[in-house]
C-alpha cells in the first residue's frame, strides 16, 4: 500500500493522541482477603410438606452413612424444629451435600 504523506501524519497524530491520552484511575473494590474456605459450614435440612418423614431418614442414612436411629433423630428434629443440621466440613464438601440433597428432592441450604 502507498501512503500519502498527509495520510501518514494523520495516523501518527492519532497514534499520538491515543498513546498520550490519561489513563482512567483504576478502582479496586474492597474485598476481604480472608477466604472462608478453612470455615466449618454447615449443611441445613428443612422441613417441607412433601417429603415423607420415611423418606427423608432414607435419604439421610444413604447419603451420609447414619444409623436409623440418627437419621430418625434428624428426620424429627426437621420435622418439629422445622430444620436440621445434617452434616458439616470444609465448604466445598457442604455444597456436594447440600446439591445431592437437592437432587433427592429435599430442601437443604449451607451456613457458616
Amino acid at each position: 500500500m502507498i501512503f500519502a504523506a498527509s495520510s501518514l501524519s494523520c495516523l501518527t497524530d492519532t497514534i499520538a493522541i491515543v498513546t498520550t491520552a490519561p489513563h482512567a484511575p483504576v478502582i479496586e473494590p474492597e474485598t476481604d482477603d480472608a477466604t472462608d474456605l478453612d470455615d466449618i459450614w454447615k449443611v441445613v435440612v428443612w422441613n417441607d410438606p412433601v417429603n415423607l418423614i420415611s423418606y427423608v431418614a432414607w435419604v439421610l442414612r444413604k447419603l451420609f452413612g447414619h444409623s436409623k436411629e440418627k437419621a430418625m433423630e434428624l428426620t424429627m428434629q426437621v420435622h418439629n424444629e422445622g430444620r436440621a443440621i445434617v452434616s458439616d466440613g470444609p465448604r466445598e464438601q457442604a455444597e456436594m451435600d447440600c446439591y445431592r440433597l437437592h437432587q433427592h428432592g429435599l430442601w437443604a441450604t449451607i451456613e457458616t
